[in-house]
Formats: C-alpha cells, sequence, structure tokens
C-alpha cells in the first residue's frame, strides 16, 4: 500500500508532477523523500552562494516535510546529501549533524560531489528515507 504525501505549504511540484514524499506501509510505515533544497513555499531558490543557509533552510523542509507525514528527524535511516561544493559543504555541515544528533538520528549518510542541481543556485539538497513504527 502506498500514500502519496505533499507538504501543505508546498505545492509548487504539484506543477511538476511528482510528490514531496511516498509513504510505504507494511507493518512498518516508511516515507521516501525527494530531495529537499533551501527554497521558499513557493519554489523560489533562496540564499543563494550562501552554503551554511541552504543547508539549514533546506534541513527545515526536510523536517517540516517529515513533520507533515507523522515522522521526525529521529525517524530518518538514510540520507543522501548531494553538494556543488564539496569543500565548502564540509565546512558547513556542523549545525547539520548538530541538530540531527539532539534529535536523536541515527542514520547511514552519503555525501555526493554533483556539477549541479536543479536550480542554478542550489548548492545543496538533502534526500531521506524514514521508518516509523
Amino acid at each position: 500500500m502506498e500514500r502519496f504525501v505533499t507538504n501543505a505549504n508546498h505545492t509548487w511540484q504539484d506543477v511538476d508532477g511528482f510528490v514531496q514524499a511516498c509513504e510505504v506501509r507494511n507493518g512498518q510505515r516508511v516515507l521516501y523523500c525527494s530531495g529537499q533544497l533551501a527554497v521558499s513555499p513557493d519554489g523560489t531558490p533562496m540564499h543563494p552562494g550562501d552554503m551554511h543557509a541552504q543547508i539549514n533552510l533546506a534541513l527545515d523542509n526536510l523536517e517540516n516535510l517529515l513533520k507533515h507525514s507523522g515522522y521526525t528527524l529521529a525517524d530518518i535511516v538514510r540520507l543522501n546529501i548531494y553538494t556543488t561544493d564539496m569543500d565548502l559543504c564540509l565546512q558547513n555541515l556542523e549545525p547539520l549533524i548538530t541538530r540531527l544528533t539532539e534529535a536523536g538520528c541515527r542514520h547511514a549518510c552519503s555525501l555526493f560531489g554533483v556539477s549541479r542541481l536543479a536550480w542554478v543556485e542550489a548548492m545543496i539538497e538533502i534526500e531521506a528515507t524514514a521508518v516509523s513504527g
């Protein structure tokens, strides 16, 4: 059984024909989240050139999506981070690590360097899988 989840605050993805997350229930609930960027609720890229601010906003967007779906940061079991600037990303990951640790999140993680993300202003994208109950 699948359930498609849309963040009530974000509607821009509806125009592009995808969902922010897809939940599968089979004894446990599993939520597959699309990569979250540093965008406003209407999909406008935010904080160009500011990796620290983009990481925080992308994580805020992920946390909001999880909350809207009945999950928390602690439910994340897999995290993929995509960045257009590996060195700058590594220099600015501490707030992300701190927030996840404080939430009790123990996850498998991969960090990928990519040449470009969906918007040219985007420097970071955070994708997650969460499991609950």
